[in-house]
């Protein structure tokens, strides 16, 4: 989440984004290219949540999803009516279907890491 509010802060610093409260907000492309890195922001969250879980990496990182996924509901039912509006609905939706599915990837990239063999050692 930290991750996700500071590229939004670095792209507004750099005029990609419009200044917050500018209506009509985002372009659906812009809004596209957030979702984007908010689904590379929670593979790797949940893969960093699965490699610091000290047994079974998978259900960490799934209940990493499980926190995700409940956050973006709460943003959906929290954007859906509001006026003027925040953004697209689909954008919202998006958070919140793709939460699992990045949760499950974070964790099966740390589970093939683990099952990987491990490089020969020089002496």
């Amino acid at each position: 989440m930290v991750l996700s509010l500071g590229t939004d802060s670095a792209l507004r610093a750099a005029g990609v984004f419009p200044p917050l409260g500018q209506q009509p907000p985002m372009s659906d492309s812009l809004f596209l290219l957030a979702t984007a890195y908010r689904i590379v922001y929670g593979v790797a969250g949940t893969y960093l949540i699965a490699r610091l879980a000290p047994d079974r990496p998978m259900q960490h990182a799934l209940v990493g999803g499980a926190i995700g996924l409940l956050v973006s509901i709460v943003g959906v039912v929290a954007t859906w009516n509001h006026q003027p509006p925040l953004g697209p609905h689909w954008y919202s939706l998006a958070l919140a279907i793709t939460a699992l599915p990045c949760a499950w990837l974070g964790g099966k990239l740390r589970l093939m890491q683990l099952r990987a063999p491990s490089p020969p050692t020089s002496r």
